[in-house]
């Protein structure tokens, strides 16, 4: 989707109709759930939920100027995109996440490494992705983010 947006207010104004209160509501989530410690921004187009350079300094490796990312939010094409770095870091929580969608959630879920794709907006588990955001502490994070450098 192509909304080029300087800010999260113009962001979400710019959604379709349809979009606007699920990003609204999984934002407002976000905020509420994550535990201390998140920080929230915007760039690319997209939400993101990150590490701060003041708790992490060294920053995401693939570009250190950037801060540590865990959760970003899109509304995309045909879908609004849930990226979720924790779910490829943690397969305890990754497998705890899919066994909860099937019994939640009526549709298939659609996910890639990272990427939860949610195709219809009365299908969105606003539920379980709260408990989710409540699974990984930023000190949680930070280690398993550097264990797996390390390999």
């Amino acid at each position: 989707m192509n909304n080029q947006a300087d800010s999260i207010t113009d962001y979400i104004a710019n959604l379709p109709k349809d979009r606007k209160e699920p990003m609204i509501k999984l934002r407002q989530l976000f905020k509420t759930h994550l535990p201390k410690g998140f920080e929230e921004t915007f760039s690319n187009g997209m939400i993101h939920f990150v590490i701060p350079h003041t708790v992490y300094p060294g920053g995401y490796h693939v570009n250190p100027d950037q801060p540590l990312p865990l959760i970003s939010l899109a509304s995309q094409k045909n879908y609004i995109a849930l990226y979720h770095m924790g779910l490829y870091a943690f397969p305890d929580i990754l497998d705890w996440f899919t066994e909860e969608y099937r019994k939640r959630v009526p549709s298939k879920l659609d996910m890639g490494k990272s990427c939860i794709r949610m195709k219809k907006m009365d299908h969105i588990p606003y539920d379980l992705i709260a408990e989710l955001c409540q699974n990984i502490t930023p000190e949680d994070y930070i280690e398993q983010y550097e264990l797996a450098r390390q390999k």
